[in-house]
């Protein structure tokens, strides 16, 4: 059995919404002191809506992956919504992570709640 997904690997490979959004409505960063990932999410919000979001994530295949697939998802949403993604909800997109490996969905949810709580903040 392959340790990692199609998916996963498709979104390390060629992950999306990679970069930085200048002047970005809200910006969130997590980190694991263990492992040493990193991850900062960039949102663009328009009438509570995610219109833009970006990632730059220093990390292992899992936390590139899980960052990209968590962009995926909350891109075009509302906040209400965005709000409850859950890191559960980022490793099902992603066809599962080995258990040693789901912290990184755990960053991917906590970097997206704190751009978050930084946009409602300003």
């Amino acid at each position: 059995m392959a340790l990692y997904s199609e998916k996963v690997m498709d979104h390390f490979r060629n992950p999306r919404n990679v970069g930085v959004i200048e002047n970005a409505d809200g910006v969130g960063e997590a980190g694991n002191a263990v492992c040493g990932d990193i991850m900062k999410i960039y949102l663009k919000i328009d009438n509570d809506i995610v219109t833009d979001v970006k990632f730059e994530t220093f990390g292992c295949g899992s936390a590139i992956a899980s960052s990209s697939m968590a962009t995926e998802l909350i891109k075009g949403k509302p906040l209400e919504q965005v709000l409850q993604l859950t890191n559960k909800a980022v490793t099902e997109a992603l066809d599962g992570l080995p258990a040693h490996k789901l912290h990184c969905s755990v960053l991917a949810e906590e970097a997206i709640r704190a751009a978050v709580k930084d946009y409602y903040e300003r």
